[in-house]
């Protein structure tokens, strides 16, 4: 993790919120740079480092490893050897709550090309 950068946690003060709600601290977490698209890709199955910068479309290893660094300690990513980083169940559970955000896209799509 860049020695610039602290990962958000719960009850201090993150981006948008002094307080630290919890929602503002995962906001925080997952704008940062390629976190989103990180857990969005750990989804299926495990992935190498260099197969998760593919599937993040060639993102930086620094940049990867950055971002991977801050999920684990926030909780939703693991380092399972060999296989790889993988979500945590609390990770996983978050993936869940995305999905009815993916489905509204998708319509919210269809809306626009509408117009």
């Amino acid at each position: 993790m860049s020695s610039s950068f602290r990962v958000p946690r719960p009850g201090s003060r993150v981006r948008g919120s002094r307080t630290g709600k919890p929602v503002m601290a995962l906001l925080d977490l997952l704008g940062r740079r390629w976190a989103l698209r990180v857990v969005w890709e750990l989804r299926g199955d495990p992935l190498s480092s260099r197969a998760l910068r593919e599937a993040c479309g060639g993102v930086s290893p620094t940049v990867i490893g950055d971002r991977t660094r801050e999920l684990r300690e926030a909780g939703l990513v693991s380092l399972e050897d060999p296989a790889g980083y993988v979500l945590t169940p609390l990770g996983r559970e978050l993936v869940d709550r995305f999905l009815p955000l993916v489905a509204w896209s998708e319509r919210w799509a269809k809306a626009t090309r509408a117009r």
